[in-house]
């Protein structure tokens, strides 16, 4: 009994448990392999817009997750604007993770200095347990600059419990639950 009791025997368990401790709080829910797409693997979040009329070419605002520097995105006051939203690892376009995923992701749209509405226009391809994701909007714009400095906030938000496409304040959307995958930031103008 004394020996199974000693200093040496002791320093052994408490560092078995310090390392299955360690192990098991860095996975998210239980294993590592649940997420998709781990945050470290999106580099890059890129806004396709389009005015809404015929014939209307694509801007294309791409925002570097982690690198700083925010692309303005120029709109006009009561104009709308078909938005795409993709997600990229490097020069590798990863939105279709996303989609394969989609019963475990979901868009917040945050335009905190704007009159802004969105309206989400995802296909059933990219529509899942949690409702559209917003890989596809439009934008409706009332007034741009609502307040000095308007910007957009993008939240990515993986594995929420529930999700609304809902205006919650100034974001288009809000989740229970879950963590950011990505989060970007545009300035905005008129």
């Amino acid at each position: 009994m004394n020996k199974l009791f000693n200093t040496k025997n002791i320093f052994k368990l408490l560092a078995v448990l310090f390392i299955a401790i360690t192990v098991v709080s860095c996975q998210r829910d239980g294993s590592a392999e649940e997420d998709d797409i781990p945050q470290e693997e999106l580099t890059n979040v890129v806004l396709l817009v389009t005015e809404d009329t015929p014939g209307a070419i694509t801007n294309s605002y791409n925002y570097s997750i982690g690198a700083g520097g925010t692309q303005t995105i120029p709109l006009v006051d009561g104009k709308s604007y078909n938005v795409e939203v993709k997600f990229k690892n490097g020069n590798e376009d990863v939105t279709q993770e996303i989609i394969d995923a989609k019963d475990e992701h979901f868009l917040i749209f945050d335009f905190p200095k704007s009159n802004i509405s969105i309206t989400r226009e995802d296909t059933s391809a990219s529509t899942g347990a949690l409702g559209k994701v917003g890989l596809l909007t439009k934008w409706n714009v009332v007034k741009v600059v609502n307040s000095s400095a308007p910007f957009l906030k993008l939240d990515l938000i993986h594995a929420p419990q529930s999700a609304s496409p809902a205006q919650n304040g100034t974001a288009w959307g809000s989740v229970v639950g879950g963590e950011t995958d990505a989060e970007a930031t545009f300035n905005l103008s008129n």
